[in-house]
């Protein structure tokens, strides 16, 4: 997933499923973990991918993600509600025959099955790894397809506010939130921006 450490954009959540067929074509566009490529690189060859690899993804909108936000829903809830649900749409709209399914792990097995039992189709059998994208193209290549999601969703924000909007949480991304207030006043900051991060304290 993208999105979960900037202030400003939404959650970006994708599955893909690789077929050993098309290992080596992911392999010649040299696909890795997003976070070691230039927004260049992903806006350069993931429309390469989305051609032909099948996937699915979930955007979750700040508006949104405000109203879940609280006592009962923290962050991991959240990654791991759109988690199980992004690869239960992949695996019930794709046919697919596959080894595993690997999950980026961002919370103990346990805790993320917890976090999930109230869906209504769950998805199990999981394997969860550490560092994922370096190990897992069909990881590598959804890590990817999220950050070109989220960058494009980044860039219809910033239209809209006038704004290049800054990612993550740095206080470059304070000074452009204090524009936005002054300008729109803060429930336009509700919409795009997520409201529970430390950055907001500094506004409100």
């Amino acid at each position: 997933e993208v999105g979960t450490g900037d202030f400003f954009g939404p959650i970006v959540v994708s599955a893909t499923y690789v077929s050993k067929e098309n290992i080596d074509f992911l392999l010649d566009l040299k696909v890795k973990d997003s976070k070691k490529l230039t927004d260049i690189q992903i806006i350069k060859v993931v429309p390469e991918i989305i051609k032909k690899i099948p996937y699915k993804t979930l955007v979750l909108h700040d508006k949104d993600y405000n109203k879940y936000y609280g006592e009962n829903m923290n962050m991991n809830k959240i990654k791991a509600i759109l988690h199980n649900k992004v690869l239960y749409e992949l695996l019930s709209t794709t046919p697919c025959t596959y080894d595993h399914i690997v999950v980026d792990q961002f919370v103990y097995p346990k805790k993320y099955y917890e976090h999930i039992e109230e869906a209504k189709y769950k998805v199990k059998g999981i394997t969860f790894l550490t560092k994922a994208e370096d190990q897992v193209l069909s990881v590598a290549c959804a890590s990817m397809i999220s950050r070109y999601i989220f960058l494009n969703e980044m860039n219809k924000l910033g239209k809209e506010v006038g704004i290049i909007l800054p990612k993550g949480a740095s206080s470059l991304v304070d000074d452009t939130a204090s524009k936005i207030k002054e300008k729109y006043g803060i429930d336009k900051l509700y919409e795009i921006a997520k409201m529970n991060f430390k950055n907001a304290e500094k506004l409100k």
